[in-house]
C-alpha cells in the first residue's frame, strides 16, 4: 500500500514549489505567483518566500495552505 498522498491531497512542506490561488495586491503578487516553502509554519500555515526573473526575493509572507497549490512536490 502506498503511503506517499498525492501532491493535491497533502499540505505543503519545505521546499515544495507552490502558486497562488488568489491574488495578494497588498504585497505585489498576483494570482499564479510561484514561490517555495521555506518554514513551515503549522498545520495551516507556511512561510514562502516569491522570487523575480534574476532569483532575488520579492516578497517573503506567511501563506494558508488552502490559498495555495502545490506544483513541484520536494517529497518523493
Amino acid at each position: 500500500m502506498n503511503s506517499v498522498l498525492p501532491i493535491e491531497e497533502r499540505r505543503p512542506v519545505l521546499l515544495d514549489v507552490v502558486a497562488l490561488l488568489t491574488d495578494r495586491p497588498d504585497l505585489g503578487l498576483s494570482r499564479g505567483a510561484v514561490g517555495t516553502v521555506v518554514e513551515p509554519l503549522d498545520d495551516s500555515t507556511s512561510l514562502v518566500e516569491f522570487s523575480d526573473d534574476t532569483g532575488q526575493a520579492h516578497a517573503i509572507v506567511a501563506c494558508a495552505h488552502h490559498g495555495l497549490r502545490i506544483i513541484s512536490g520536494a517529497q518523493a
